[in-house]
């Protein structure tokens, strides 16, 4: 849907054939049955299942197959093959599994460091995947200004993840899909999009790239400790630097990320991040157009050409210089070109007053701009035939109060239907009627056949930081919606804290 297609309504934009007043964004077997003979724990049918810990191998061929991969990777050539068979065997198990037992997909995010290159520790960590039942991985490739590219291999602007002497030619990414996929396991990888990173945010010859509000600043000097979004459930970091998205430089250096990802052959890319900054308090509302990050050079080139006429492009860079136009700006852009008529640029209405129109325009190009860059991302993907898919909030896209917009500025609710749609439905509330009700909200908006794919957050078994359990938040999701089989936990790291904490932070040598 392109730019000029939506209508604005004073605050309201209306989308036809759909919803009847929406706003951007809103506005702008009955027992598990356990086969030891299989390994697994099955489900008679999805009526009857138990939702929960579903498909996971046996503890006991869990443990043989934890002590065939050690005697492996110690030398042992004949426990090589028996692993090397257990691993193929569990793979047509939990594969056979998840096709009679809901959900079909069941996918896990994970992040990669650089001692998981050491000998056996990467299988060690697929085989715990694997072994849960799950049949998706989505491994983390792009964040906190790092790339899991080998150093010998890495045309992108970005430092690789391994980065230890003598390891230029670790290629974590193509290990991890090629062992992924011999466990069975579909290999997606994880991308942030518009958040370039903090040290890519101090290259001197990158400073033009980044996005810029109107008060002169850049994500990483509006974004403070005390301010930035810092929450465990979304996922994000302190230092952060988010990019303009209409700069050629930003598309250039992110579609050789892309480029070098799609070389390794992953199952499907997702994008994360899609979206500006979320800010605190009363800056978690853009309200005025300074609060918008289009001040950076392309953004505002790209505005001004939404004029359609003199007039218009006049009073595009006064509303921008100045944050409002006066009725004296309108006398002195009629007297500058008295030969054309009403000021005109995209998506004007000319019954309603200027510069509420003007508003709407600036936050309408802020969001056109996420979705182009998005689009261009995603292209290179779709083209090789790949599953691509967008990660989101649910309110991320909300307006707020009187002609406000939630500081993401998250246009999920126009992301191409021929993508995934992975909202991160992490609502905690203690039970879960907010997660349900935030999954509900975008299977309002999804267009018939979008493929919604909830990503949820949490441990098996049992609540944290009241947040239910995954079986409970699985449970509530499939008795609302049963047409939904796909479904993602976030993360591995939750899941197996000790044992990501010792990969962290251990040494490569």
């Amino acid at each position: 849907m392109g730019f000029a297609q939506y209508r604005w309504a004073g605050s309201t934009v209306r989308r036809s054939g759909r919803q009847r007043c929406a706003r951007f964004s809103q506005r702008l077997t009955a027992l598990a049955i356990g086969s030891s003979f299989l390994g697994l724990t099955w489900a008679a049918s999805p009526s009857q299942a138990q939702i929960g810990r579903s498909c996971q191998i046996d503890a006991r061929e869990v443990t043989e197959k934890e002590t065939l991969r050690k005697a492996a990777f110690g030398g042992d050539a004949a426990a090589l093959d028996d692993y090397q068979e257990m691993l193929d065997r569990h793979a047509t198990l939990v594969n056979e599994c998840r096709d009679r037992t809901w959900p079909q997909t069941q996918a896990i995010w994970l992040r990669l460091y650089p001692c998981d290159a050491k000998p056996g520790v990467l299988e060690h960590v697929l085989d715990r995947i694997a072994n849960q039942g799950y049949n998706e991985v989505y491994v983390e490739v792009f964040y906190d200004s790092q790339v899991l590219l080998p150093q010998a291999d890495n045309p992108t602007p970005w430092e690789s993840v391994v980065r230890t002497p003598g390891s230029e030619n670790v290629d974590l990414l193509a290990e991890a899909i090629a062992k992924g996929q011999e466990r069975g396991l579909k290999v997606y990888a994880w991308l942030f999009t518009l958040n370039f990173g903090y040290t890519y945010g101090q290259r001197s010859d990158r400073q033009q790239v980044l996005a810029r509000n109107g008060y002169g600043q850049t994500t990483l000097t509006a974004v403070d400790d005390s301010s930035a979004e810092f929450d465990r459930s979304e996922h994000s970091y302190a230092e952060q630097a988010f990019i303009d998205p209409y700069d050629a430089q930003a598309r250039h250096d992110y579609s050789w990320l892309v480029y070098s990802v799609l070389k390794r052959q992953p199952d499907g890319v997702l994008f994360d991040y899609v979206r500006y900054p979320r800010r605190s308090g009363a800056e978690s509302v853009v309200s005025r157009v300074q609060d918008l990050w289009i001040y950076g050079d392309a953004a505002k080139q790209a505005l001004y050409q939404r004029a359609s006429n003199e007039k218009g492009r006049a009073l595009i860079e006064r509303f921008l210089s100045q944050g409002y136009v006066t009725p004296n700006d309108l006398d002195t852009v009629n007297r500058l070109y008295p030969h054309e008529r009403e000021p005109m640029w995209q998506g004007r209405d000319v019954s309603k007053p200027v510069q509420q129109q003007l508003w709407y325009l600036s936050v309408a190009h802020a969001v056109q701009g996420i979705l182009d860059f998005l689009a261009v991302a995603a292209e290179p993907v779709q083209r090789q035939g790949l599953a691509s898919g967008a990660v989101f909030f649910p309110y991320g896209n909300q307006a707020v109060g009187e002609g406000g917009f939630d500081s993401r500025l998250q246009p999920w609710d126009r992301f191409p239907s021929s993508m995934q749609w992975h909202p991160m439905v992490y609502g905690v509330c203690g039970d879960t009627s907010c997660i349900t009700e935030q999954l509900q909200r975008v299977l309002d908006y999804a267009p018939q056949g979008t493929q919604v794919i909830p990503a949820i957050a949490g441990d098996w078994g049992e609540s944290t930081s009241n947040r239910p359990s995954l079986d409970a938040q699985m449970d509530a999701i499939r008795r609302m919606a049963p047409q939904i089989n796909r479904v993602s936990h976030f993360a591995y790291s939750w899941q197996e804290p000790e044992d990501d904490r010792q990969r962290k932070f251990c040494s490569l040598n």
